[in-house]
């Protein structure tokens, strides 16, 4: 299978399964990335994983050196990445605890370092960004969710917000006018980088909690770590799955 790299969102700090070998100190055009990238085996399979947020930092959405963490991992021969968001639930079907594999995104966000194209190459880079996530690699993705009996949602609009304050009630009506099933913070420009890098990608998310004004319980930080941990089980038999089902001993 080609590469694989992991990259682990709020309450994700670890990747259970994941039998460290080696750990990376990258250098990058853009700085440093989050942390070390912990390199390792799973399923059989090497894989990178890192944490979007630092550990022990915990670096804020807006202030996530994006363009590092994409450039470190295909510097170490990532050639596809797997984005685990937790995100909150707009649209009815996506209660919390639900594993949704998202196949659109609209970006709110502003003031990140979105792009590697600084104009020195010659030409513009315009990439083509119609179809947001790898199609083959969310493709295997449902299959190997189907394949481990894991409910999950096919599709979904990911709403990502510039936080790292959470959303007033009113925003996300916006939000849920404009179409989005879910809401987040760090799904872009992740997304669109591994696209300007080469990089297949896609984003797993699960729904930690209603977003704001759909429900009367508090949103915490510390409710949404709960949730995750309740879910991590599935997000971490769903990337098994795909790992195995992608080997090149699988069939």
């Amino acid at each position: 299978m080609p590469s694989l790299a992991i990259i682990g969102g709020t309450g994700l700090d670890q990747l259970d399964g994941l039998e460290i070998v080696d750990r990376h100190c990258v250098q990058t055009p853009y700085g440093d990335p989050s942390r070390a990238v912990e390199e390792g085996r799973m399923a059989g399979q090497q894989v990178f994983f890192l944490q979007r947020h630092g550990s022990p930092r915990a670096i804020p959405p807006h202030l996530i050196n994006y363009r590092a963490n994409l450039w470190a991992l295909r510097s170490l021969g990532a050639s596809q990445v797997i984005g685990i968001n937790a995100v909150g639930g707009i649209t009815p079907a996506m209660l919390t605890g639900t594993l949704v594999i998202p196949d659109q995104v609209i970006d709110y966000t502003w003031g990140r370092e979105h792009t590697v194209d600084v104009g020195e190459g010659g030409s513009l880079q315009h990439i083509d960004f119609t179809e947001p996530y790898s199609l083959a690699l969310r493709a295997a993705l449902l299959r190997a969710a189907r394949d481990a009996g894991l409910e999950h949602e096919a599709g979904g609009v990911h709403g990502v917000m510039q936080g790292p304050r959470l959303e007033s009630a009113a925003e996300v009506r916006r939000l849920a006018r404009d179409g989005c099933d879910l809401v987040g913070m760090t799904g872009m420009p992740e997304a669109s980088l591994a696209r300007e890098l080469g990089l297949d990608y896609a984003s797993v998310c699960m729904v930690v909690n209603p977003a704001a004004g759909l429900s009367d319980a508090p949103i915490t930080l510390d409710s949404m770590r709960d949730a995750l941990a309740r879910g991590a089980g599935a997000v971490r038999a769903l990337l098994q799955a795909y790992i195995a089902a992608e080997s090149p001993s699988a069939g």
